[in-house]
């Protein structure tokens, strides 16, 4: 494949701006992060007293040491809890990702019992469904730390309750798939949330800590009159020995660890093949930081995104001059053979016909395609209307939505209106969904939208003959500021509406790891059941 011949001056001015402001916001991302570790771990003389490892330690002592972990919705909740973000504690009090444990890879998903005793923070049920999502769909096995004081009655919702058992018939998916469940119960699996438990496949329980029932003493007095204490009713010592809900009994917490690790280690599950042989990019990723303007209504070439993220910055450019602001080509990345789709201005009808051809093409040659979205929409106006922009936009949004091979979308910069869609946006399910710090996600730009309300304001006051232009500024400021506030990716990704927001830096490594994960699973063979494996 040809090498792309980079253009971009890194001594330049805006280069540098540029670069100094994708590390600013990068420095807000990881403020965030660091602000929900510290809370967790503000709990450690608590759990010390107790003889407790921290989830961020249970976490660590789990994962294969110097493997790759891909941390997963890491701002989930962000603001939802405070409306300062400033002082807002993300992660949904749920810390997941995709690690090796014993050499597999796995889903794995811990209780943020360092924060309200591991009880659900805001956006916390849909990061555990979502991580679930992706096992099922990943066929990873899946992993649970469990230590939960389960729903926040304080702020109790009634659909949190109602869409919560999806978190549970998901566990039971998941086994009935053939993908082991494993869960070490640290502390409290309580109510409802017992079934986090009971729903596994393989359940570790810790002497003296661990608690699962569907009451509790408090609840049971006053339901029964009886009273029971609480390892009584649900302690490990119990559990393994009378009820059979336990199969594995542990002293302490790294102790079952250890056992879950000799679970995984057990199990016969293919492990990481042998590492690919291929060629890095001609050009450093550090380079990455100072592409994308600030303002996402500047041009930019997105070849230069691509040639620091393909192997030996070769690039196959298909259809090169045809519909030319849709670039769509072949590269590999650390091996992997790769289809591309980006965007060097808004989608045309040459475009769409473009974009649907190479995705079709990829399905033919079973081609995972990754879609590095930058995109104001699709072209508008009259001539673009006679020429069929709908249905051509149309198609490609059916080849997005019908594609058989694996779709990976990562926002680099702008992702505006209908191209958010036919670009493979969340709505369309792409197996993973990333973020640049810079990006911002929309129906359409700000000043766009208060323009047109002001239009059409303007337009109806003029027709009663009180034109009100001070209320209309009024209004267009209003919603310039609220369309700026919703489409920060401090927004979208506190919302799930990605899978996490990533170092440009990391770009390499993190596609590198997902395009593994999908190549496993499309290759595995589960052995899928009729049932989910039950308790004795």
């Amino acid at each position: 494949m040809p090498a792309i011949e980079s253009r971009l001056h890194t001594a330049s001015e805006s280069f540098q701006a540029h670069r100094a402001g994708m590390l600013a916001l990068l420095g807000q991302v990881r403020s965030h992060e660091a602000r929900s570790a510290a809370a967790s771990n503000a709990s450690a003389e608590r759990f010390a007293r107790r003889g407790q490892l921290l989830p961020r330690e249970r976490l660590a002592l789990l994962l294969d040491t110097g493997a790759p972990f891909l941390p997963l919705a890491s701002l989930a909740g962000l603001g939802h809890d405070h409306e300062d973000l400033g002082k807002s504690v993300p992660g949904g009090g749920v810390i997941a990702g995709i690690g090796r444990v014993s050499g597999v890879r796995c889903m794995v998903s811990a209780s943020d019992s360092g924060i309200d005793a591991g009880a659900l923070q805001p956006m916390g049920l849909d990061k555990q469904l979502r991580v679930q999502e992706i096992a099922l769909e990943n066929k990873l096995p899946y992993v649970q730390l469990v230590e939960s004081a389960g729903a926040n009655l304080m702020q109790y919702r009634v659909q949190d309750f109602v869409r919560g058992g999806g978190i549970f018939r998901n566990l039971a998916r998941l086994s009935a798939a053939g993908l082991p469940v494993v869960t070490v119960t640290h502390g409290s699996s309580t109510a409802g949330g017992a079934y986090q438990t009971g729903l596994s496949d393989y359940i570790v329980m810790v002497r003296d800590r661990t608690r699962a029932f569907l009451a509790g003493p408090p609840l049971l007095k006053a339901a029964t009159g009886e009273i029971a204490t609480e390892e009584e009713l649900g302690g490990a010592v119990m559990h393994t020995h009378v009820s059979g809900l336990g199969d594995y009994l542990a002293e302490d917490d790294r102790d079952a660890i250890r056992i879950a690790r000799s679970i995984l280690g057990g199990i016969d599950w293919a492990r990481d093949e042998a590492p690919r042989r291929f060629a890095p990019p001609l050009y450093e990723a550090e380079e990455l930081l100072g592409i994308m303007p600030g303002d996402g209504r500047r041009p930019v070439d997105m070849r230069e995104v691509i040639a620091r993220i393909a192997d030996g910055s070769e690039f196959l450019e298909f259809s090169e001059h045809y519909g030319s602001a849709t670039v769509c080509g072949h590269m590999r990345l650390e091996g992997h053979a790769v289809g591309i789709v980006t965007n060097n201005g808004p989608i045309d009808s040459d475009g769409a016909t473009k974009a649907t051809h190479f995705i079709q093409a990829c399905c033919q040659s079973r081609t995972p395609i990754v879609y590095l979205q930058n995109i104001t929409g699709y072209m508008v106006g009259r001539a673009h209307e006679e020429a069929g922009i709908i249905k051509h936009g149309a198609k490609m949004i059916q080849a997005v939505t019908s594609a058989t091979v694996p779709q990976i979308t990562l926002h680099c910069g702008a992702s505006y209106g209908a191209g958010n869609y036919g670009m493979c946006g969340r709505g369309f399910a792409p197996r993973f969904c990333f973020s640049w710090p810079n990006a911002r996600t929309a129906v359409m730009g700000g000043e766009q939208a208060a323009q047109t309300m002001a239009i059409v304001m303007e337009a109806g006051m003029s027709r009663k003959g009180t034109l009100d232009r001070a209320k209309i500024d009024a209004m267009q400021r209003q919603i310039v500021e609220r369309f700026e506030r919703q489409t920060s990716v401090f927004t979208t990704s506190a919302l799930l509406l990605d899978d996490g927001v990533i170092d440009p830096r990391d770009t390499r490594a993190v596609l590198a790891e997902v395009l593994s994960v999908c190549r496993d699973a499309d290759a595995r063979v589960a052995q899928a059941m009729q049932f989910s494996v039950a308790r004795p």
